[in-house]
């Protein structure tokens, strides 16, 4: 058994605290030395005085955020290595979307592994996820319910192929809208992809990552007027809900929350996280002494593992 620190990892109002190196996890507010898995705004805050990413990661924040992204950043590829004070800190792809990373800690021979938001789902868009192993997993549990199970993207896509009204399609900017567009090209190839403007910008950062594949047009209210087919118009949530009203288009939502699937002409169930059966083929291949779970609710992992794993809930 490994000399694991119970207080290696600590909850506070600031986010997720690593005591030993000094530097917070994804910190909810601004903080002197922060390492960001990827640049979600649940995990990417502005402000920071230090921030250690990714690449891809600093363009999103710099590009959201700014003047105001971070003060100094610091940046490396998956696989480098590096140190924070006492603490070795490697990156490794989470899989989630462009330049999301795992972080894994190692500290007095023992490696803590915290995942960030991380898929198994093949995505183009982004590199697939590395297996790590490690003797502590601090994973992410938004999906961990023997309830959930995630469907086969390509089924969920092709969805859309079934009418061919122009469609109103709701999806995060960041991630999800890219590899939805790569989805359309592959498996609806008669459907033309139209981009909201707060969208294109992070296309653009795709682009300078090497993702050059993604066929799209930017917006313009005449060409959905005068074609009224197989026209997709992506757009970020509040544009979605502000467009409640609007006729002839179907409105559909890709997320893999059932709850943003109401009133709407078509479920679409995407979801860029682990659901319940991933999670444990994850835990099998990292082969932790301890799970340790936040972003969601651990009680089902603790209930599934008692008497054979230790399972923390730190949220």
């Amino acid at each position: 058994m490994k000399d694991i620190l119970s207080d290696f990892l600590v909850m506070t109002s600031k986010g997720l605290y690593c005591t030993v190196g000094d530097f917070y996890l994804d910190p909810n507010t601004a903080v002197e030395t922060a390492i960001i898995s990827h640049a979600h705004g649940d995990h990417a805050c502005r402000n920071n005085l230090t921030v250690y990413c990714t690449p891809p990661t600093k363009s999103f924040m710099v590009s959201r955020y700014r003047k105001n992204a971070a003060y100094k950043f610091i940046v490396f590829d998956y696989l480098s290595t590096f140190d924070i004070g006492d603490v070795r800190v490697t990156f490794y792809s989470a899989g989630h979307i462009l330049g999301s990373a795992q972080v894994l800690l190692e500290y007095s021979g023992v490696r803590y592994l915290y995942t960030g938001d991380y898929k198994v789902q093949s995505d183009p868009t982004c590199a697939p996820l590395d297996y790590v192993r490690a003797d502590v997993l601090i994973t992410e549990s938004t999906f961990a319910n023997p309830d959930t199970k995630h469907p086969d993207v390509a089924t969920e896509i092709k969805k859309l192929n079934g009418f061919s009204d122009n469609v109103l399609l709701g999806a995060y900017g960041l991630g999800k809208a890219q590899r939805l567009n790569c989805l359309i090209n592959e498996h609806c190839p008669d459907k033309t992809v139209h981009l909201h403007y707060s969208i294109l910008p992070i296309h653009k950062i795709y682009e300078q990552y090497g993702v050059e594949f993604l066929r799209y047009k930017p917006y313009e209210r005449k060409a959905l007027k005068t074609n009224s087919q197989n026209q997709i118009y992506m757009v970020p949530p509040l544009t979605f809900n502000s467009y409640f009203r609007a006729v002839n288009l179907k409105k559909v939502f890709a997320s893999g929350w059932e709850h943003l699937q109401r009133n709407n002409d078509l479920s679409l169930y995407i979801s860029d996280h682990v659901d319940w059966h991933e999670i444990l083929d994850y835990i099998s291949q990292v082969e932790p002494e301890e799970i340790w779970t936040l972003h969601g609710d651990g009680k089902f992992l603790e209930e599934y593992f008692r008497d054979r794993i230790v399972v923390k809930i730190l949220n």
